[in-house]
């Protein structure tokens, strides 16, 4: 249901959507079983002609099981999201992974800067690909990245990946997803972080492998490039003839 208003685009996307529908399923059942209740008793129970009230001390079996009964039930549905959220959560955020290729992104007012790894597929090296509000990865393959921010806390969010990680400074924070498709998709900041949180937005860059190799190798080539040497300065001009 979700999948059709946001893409599933991660291999643990549906997982999340069924634990939301879980949730919302079973709180929305007691949610309308308890209001249909509240304004049967209303109406039924409403002031009439000649009617006197009654006290009721909360104490006999037959009004307690109205309230104990419900109880044990809903206790019950509370287990049950436990368990599929601890699940969704340790396969999620506990689980780490080997990675088919690492990047580090980096949150900064008001901006997502991203590092590669070139043809070593190693971090750090002198062959890394640095980009602005774009991110590259390839489809199918598991994608570990290192959330650093040099300011203030961020959060990394993918909607189509059900993503969303906070970015704390002084911390490099770890996590992983694994794409399903190719696309274009956002990358937005879901943590307030100052005037300009609005428009902190990237796109993320899903490729197949023969098309990912041809953006590193073309960005590789122009990080390369030498800079052009300087021309040189001017010869100082001769002392004029006194």
């Amino acid at each position: 249901m979700i999948s059709y208003a946001v893409e599933q685009v991660s291999t643990y996307a549906k997982d999340i959507d069924f634990l939301i529908l879980l949730i919302c399923g079973l709180v929305g059942f007691w949610f309308f079983v308890a209001e249909g209740v509240l304004f049967f008793l209303i109406f039924k129970y409403r002031a009439k002609e000649g009617g006197k009230a009654a006290y009721m001390d909360g104490t006999d079996p037959k009004h307690t099981r109205f309230i104990s009964w419900p109880h044990r039930f809903i206790l019950i549905c509370d287990v049950v999201i436990v368990v599929f959220a601890v699940k969704v959560w340790m396969g999620v955020k506990q689980t780490m992974p080997a990675p088919d290729q690492t990047v580090r992104v980096v949150a900064q007012q008001w901006s997502w800067s991203f590092q590669h790894p070139g043809p070593d597929n190693k971090l750090d090296t002198a062959d890394d690909i640095k980009t602005l509000d774009e991110l590259h990865v390839v489809v199918g393959q598991t994608v570990q990245f290192e959330l650093v921010s040099p300011d203030v806390i961020h959060s990394f969010s993918v909607p189509v990946f059900r993503l969303k990680q906070d970015v704390i400074p002084g911390r490099a924070i770890k996590g992983w997803f694994k794409t399903t498709q190719t696309g274009s998709y956002d990358i937005q900041c879901a943590e307030i972080c100052g005037i300009g949180h609005g428009a902190m937005v990237a796109r993320i860059v899903i490729e197949q492998p023969e098309r990912y190799a041809e953006w590193v190798a073309a960005n590789v080539a122009t990080a390369t490039v030498p800079p052009a040497p300087a021309a040189p300065a001017p010869a100082p001009a001769a002392p004029a003839p006194k």
